[in-house]
């Protein structure tokens, strides 16, 4: 579960959207602001509010923000939700007179957000940037700060060094906006090194000092007295990191003095706030007090100490053998292949049945010592080696049964409705479990409690030996209103459909699910907005992700121009709006950028605005973009090449050209000097080297140059390096702690460029592979029964554009259409239409990348063979 989703989900019941929005009554608004916040602007400065800071900068006399270095060391000051308002106000009052330029978080909802429990470890506790013009103001404004803001509290900052014991933090960093492409090929916020070279402004949460930067003298004590702070003297021996959150860690260790295997949980003060203000230490302190009442019982861990570090507090409890209950999945779960033996489908069902009772029994144990547990998921339950034995752990939102009070900390899959209390929380969890445990896909359910009666007939249908009350009792929980008794233990209940519980639509009855979905998209759209015309991804929040192919405007166009569907003229209009000019910061790729925003605008009938997009492309430092199609110079040099040949621009071809020599030098440099499978390089379509072979094939057809063939072939040889064969015969890229069939990043979409290559050298043997051998795996790693998402890139869509494009023998028929099929087990409704969740699962999505445009294209290119729809330069290998 990527943590970053929770933050986006806050605002809007269908769609990912940026937490200073509310839209609750259907109406976006801000949030209640700091009083600070709320001041006029002085007179010779400049006030920019984005929502998540307010930038206050010094004007020149002529009316221009006053130019500062462009880097150095900044100061931070942290906040409690107490203090927020005086240092806001402190930190105003001193900076203005002195023409100090600085920034803040202006409203109290997005301080907490930046200090929740899984907020960003890099970004978590600055509420304040004071921007000094040299090392000499720094200390001055340090020392002044630190007397004007003594007593106030607030989290510490893990990226800085504290300034004695108040609320100030200091790092050397990037104060204006400056970006560079990091070795993953992504945009980020660059500093000059020692030598005047661009470099990533290193944010990992820990303090660092770049090596061409003096420590100054003035922080030396400082930082002495931060490192006097360690471990070594406690009688436990830390083994390793298991996890870390914003609110600390937790850690595998072992007792010295017995030898025993202990888990040692850490909580920051002020930092890993829960929704009633918690933070984690008070929540550490929950947990002991619930595990101490537990204590004898079997089902939770033991408490063995309690003690502080600093000002950090620590809980020591017994580790508990066996594995979290999410982590059989990937070797029990029969779904997880093309044609799943009934055997082990019937064997999986009767486990979980007992996994399920074993849990059920511990959690009414926890109820009848006086505890709700408050967080019961697939990763909060032990299963000990016997695969049989559970135990219960992680109690910190746990509360006693008296208090009867709602929900602050849960998984977003088992989050129960705000009209739970109690130990009805536990059973919303527990039935929640039920269908997870065959589906694991619950996180539907915070957009449509419905779906579960939906889910529990794909269950029922898939696994014909679970007893249909054993659902039917889980649905009944889920989806019951406030008031409603829960339904008798072990007497089936009545499903109720919910409005959002049966798609309005089949997906594979075309075109009337085309015809939905487009209906769902264009009810979606909101063109009064400029960060975003159609809801997406959390990616569209970034500079010019709204724009974009990936997750923007310009995808979801691409997408209904492919499959048929009416022209959308207002977005169209949108899009040409809103790149006169492009937002400075805008990414430069073919799925996150300019290049791809260019591509769509020319194929829908506007060429000179794709050129001037070009032209602004070329104006940035293009060539230093890493190679991958999604962000770099592969999906750059498609678009130029594409642009020359349909506009006559030669000077366009040119730079094609010039891209094309920068991907092949590279790949020949990346042959010659790594060829090892566990490398850190990654593999794929979209940011492996599958991507410049597709590139570099384009090349070959289009001028016939065969060293642009074999240097595909080349290329493509280097990402089956990293790929394995799995279990079931399916092949997979391995990134060593996953293995990834996808498209985007996975092994169907190697296969995609696999077919090119093979359509165009028949006999190329890549590396001594058996070619017809290695299609036939990327088929049945495309056939699998299960996947977790729907979307394009990472899910179901991806695989059935794959089978839908290839001319592997086998590939349609029965195997595409039960792809199609199931595809539908993951539809939803949006305004009594045909949509998909986004990445995540927790909300709706319209873009490309992962939502329902992804699945519109798919199904186009899948049912519809007259509109060949397509990705760029990926067209229909089959003929109509």
């Amino acid at each position: 579960m990527d943590k970053r989703y929770e933050v986006y989900a806050l605002a809007d019941p269908h769609f990912y959207e940026t937490p200073e929005r509310l839209s609750a009554d259907g109406k976006a608004r801000a949030l209640p602001e700091f009083e600070t916040a709320r001041r006029a602007v002085p007179d010779g400065w400049r006030a920019d509010n984005n929502g998540e800071w307010l930038n206050l900068t010094p004007l020149d006399p002529d009316g221009t923000p006053r130019q500062g270095p462009g880097q150095g060391w900044k100061i931070h000051a942290s906040a409690t939700r107490e203090a927020a308002e005086k240092i806001a106000s402190t930190v105003w009052d001193y900076c203005v007179p002195r023409g100090i330029p600085f920034k803040f978080v202006p409203a109290p909802h997005v301080l907490h957000l930046r200090n929740a429990k899984y907020a960003g470890r890099d970004t978590s506790g600055k509420f304040v940037t004071v921007y000094p013009a040299d090392d000499e103001q720094c200390h001055r404004i340090l020392e002044e700060l630190a007397e004007l803001l003594r007593g106030l509290d607030g989290p510490y900052i893990l990226t800085d060094l504290r300034w004695g014991e108040g609320p100030l933090y200091v790092r050397y960093g990037a104060f204006s906006r400056r970006m560079v492409v990091n070795e993953r090929g992504t945009l980020v916020t660059a500093i000059e090194d020692g030598e005047g070279r661009l470099v990533p402004d290193n944010r990992d949460p820990a303090f660092q000092v770049p090596d061409w930067v003096p420590l100054p003298g003035f922080l030396k004590p400082h930082f002495d007295a931060r490192n006097a702070t360690t471990v070594t003297d406690l009688p436990y021996r830390f083994e390793k990191a298991l996890h870390f959150s914003n609110g600390g860690g937790v850690y595998r260790g072992v007792d010295t003095r017995d030898g025993r295997k202990v888990v040692l949980k850490e909580g920051r003060p002020h930092a890993g706030l829960a929704a009633d203000g918690a933070d984690a230490i008070a929540r550490l302190a929950r947990e002991k007090a619930a595990l101490e009442r537990l204590s004898g019982l079997g089902v939770a861990p033991e408490v063995r100490d309690w003690f502080l570090v600093g000002d950090h507090r620590f809980l020591v409890m017994d580790h508990v053998e066996g594995r979290p209950l999410n982590a059989f999945f990937a070797e029990r779960h029969p779904l997880l292949s093309p044609a799943p033996d009934p055997a082990a489908v019937a064997d999986y069902a009767a486990w979980v049945l007992r996994i399920n009772a074993a849990v059920e029994k511990a959690v009414t144990a926890v109820h009848e010592r006086g505890i709700v547990f408050n967080d019961l998921h697939l990763f909060n339950i032990m299963v000990a080696p016997d695969e049989e034995t559970v135990t219960l752990i992680d109690f910190e939102a746990a509360t006693r049964v008296e208090e009867d009070g709602g929900q602050m900390l849960a998984h977003p899959g088992f989050w129960a409705p705000m009209d739970r209390s109690g130990t009805d929380i536990d059973r919303y969890a527990l039935a929640c479990l039920r269908i997870a445990m065959f589906l694991p896909v619950t996180t539907l359910f915070v957009v449509d409690r419905g779906k579960a009666a939906h889910l529990a007939d794909v269950i029922a249908a898939e696994f014909p030996t679970v007893p249909r009350e054993f659902l039917d009792e889980a649905v009944a929980e889920i989806t019951r209103d406030a008031g409603e008794a829960p339904a008798p233990a072990k007497v089936p209940a009545p499903v109720r459909h919910t409005a959002g519980t049966v798609p309005p639509v089949e997906p594979g009855d075309w075109p009337r699910s085309r015809d939905s979905m487009v209906a769902g998209i264009l009810a979606s759209a909101t063109p009064e907005r400029d960060d975003r015309l159609f809801p997406g991804d959390v990616a569209q929040f970034a500079i010019g992700g709204g724009l974009g192919l990936a997750h923007g405007a310009a995808g979801v166009l691409h997408a209904l121009a492919e499959t048929g569907a009416p022209r959308y003229e207002q977005g169209e209009r949108w899009l040409l709006d809103h790149t006169d000019p492009v937002p400075p910061g805008t990414a430069l790729g073919l799925y996150d950028g300019i290049a791809g925003i260019a591509y769509v605008l020319d194929r829908l009938g506007y060429p000179l605005r794709a050129l001037d997009l070009a032209e602004r492309l070329l104006t940035e430092k293009w060539q230093r973009l890493a190679v991958g199609l999604h962000s770099g110079l592969a999906g750059v040099g498609l678009v130029l090449d594409h642009l020359a040949r349909t506009t006559g621009e030669s000077a366009l071809a040119d730079r094609a050209t010039e891209a094309a020599d920068i991907v092949a030098d590279r790949i020949v440099h990346v042959r010659s000097t790594d060829r090892v499978p566990t490398s850190k390089r990654r593999a794929g379509l979209m940011r492996g080297l599958s991507g410049p072979a597709l590139f570099l094939l384009r090349r070959y057809e289009h001028t016939g140059d065969a060293a642009y063939l074999d240097l595909a072939g080349s290329a493509l040889e280097l990402d089956l390096d990293r790929c394995r064969t799995a279990s079931d015969g399916g092949l997979q890229v391995d990134e060593g702690w996953r293995t990834m069939p996808y498209l985007g990043d996975g092994s169907a979409g190697i296969g995609l460029v696999l077919d090119d290559h093979l359509r165009l050298a028949p006999d190329a043997d890549l590396g001594g592979r058996d070619t017809a051998q290695l299609r036939q795996a990327v088929l049945t790693a495309a056939s699998s029964r299960f996947y977790v998402q729907p979307g394009l890139f990472e899910g179901r869509a991806g695989m059935i554009l794959h089978l839908a494009r290839t001319t592997t023998p086998g590939a349609t028929g029965t195997r595409l259409a039960a792809q199609v099929d199931a595809l539908g087990w993951l539809s939803m409704r949006y305004q009594d239409q045909l949509a998909f969740p986004g990445h995540q699962m927790m909300r709706l999505s319209m873009d490309l990348g992962t939502g329902t445009a992804g699945c519109l294209l798919a199904l186009g290119a899948a049912l519809d063979e007259e509109c060949g729809a397509h990705l760029p330069f990926l067209p229909p290998l089959r003929q109509p």
